[in-house]
């Protein structure tokens, strides 16, 4: 099954590297226009650049959806210049330190659910005030393998990608009947920037996880971007409020 994104316009957060940008070119070379939106602009703007280069319809957008105003000006820029909004993946997002409960810091705690679990209801909030108005779109959250089971020492983080599924579900709910259809998804260990950083500060801790996941090796960006981009194509036209594992088999020991 082709799936095709023609004459539509998606949005993505965290576009700059990794899962982002993967599933930001896989909308591009579907046909899609693509809003690619992030902290870091140098590599937002060389994304879309490329892309624009390759014949695609881009945009590069400075955000942080921690800051719900930076989120609510994203979202008005892509309607100025596309003038709708059709896909959104909110997949921006951080990892903390490891630390034990007893010893996480507040302001980290905060931290961390201001990008991976307030960033993401701010943009489903903007999002769906213009998919509300257009009466169809297709959203996809960001969870993780961190959704879905407990890791010690990843008190703030796990907590935030557990919360993501309560949103998406909440929001799925609300919306199903009025044409929007809300998923997420939740890798597992991914070859990305943020990973690679796990692997050189926390070595050890990265090896004994890396054990358990049973294909025997990381994820592919692109492995994650297909699921995605399934969820928003009408390929999954029944499929609401799901969580959708791309994990090499991690969760189902």
């Amino acid at each position: 099954m082709r799936m095709s994104f023609e004459n539509q316009v998606a949005l993505v957060t965290g576009a700059g590297s990794g899962i982002g940008l993967a599933t930001a070119k896989g909308f591009a070379e579907a046909g899609a226009s693509v809003v690619l939106a992030g902290h870091h602009e140098e590599s937002l703007r060389a994304a879309a650049k490329d892309l624009i280069d390759a014949g695609h319809k881009a945009l590069a957008v400075r955000c942080d959806v921690a800051d719900e105003h930076q989120v609510a000006a994203m979202v008005e820029q892509t309607i100025s210049t596309f003038g709708r909004l059709d896909a959104a993946f909110n997949n921006a997002g951080v990892q903390s330190p490891i630390a034990e409960t007893a010893d996480a810091s507040g302001d980290e705690f905060d931290r961390v659910n201001a990008i991976n679990l307030r960033g993401i209801w701010s943009c489903m909030k903007y999002e769906l005030i213009q998919m509300r108005k257009q009466g169809s779109g297709a959203i996809v959250n960001t969870s993780s393998l961190g959704g879905l089971v407990g890791i010690a020492g990843r008190g703030a983080y796990h907590a935030s990608k557990h919360g993501v599924l309560g949103l998406t579900k909440t929001a799925a709910l609300e919306y199903a009947s009025r044409g929007i259809r809300i998923n997420a998804v939740c890798p597992g260990i991914i070859d990305t920037p943020m990973v690679s950083g796990m692997l050189t500060s926390e070595p050890e801790a990265m090896k004994e996880l890396l054990k358990e996941v049973p294909i025997g090796r990381l994820g592919r960006p692109e492995e994650v971007a297909s699921a995605v981009l399934w969820l928003c194509s009408q390929g999954a036209s029944f499929v609401i409020g799901h969580a959708l594992v791309v994990d090499g088999g991690y969760t189902i020991h």
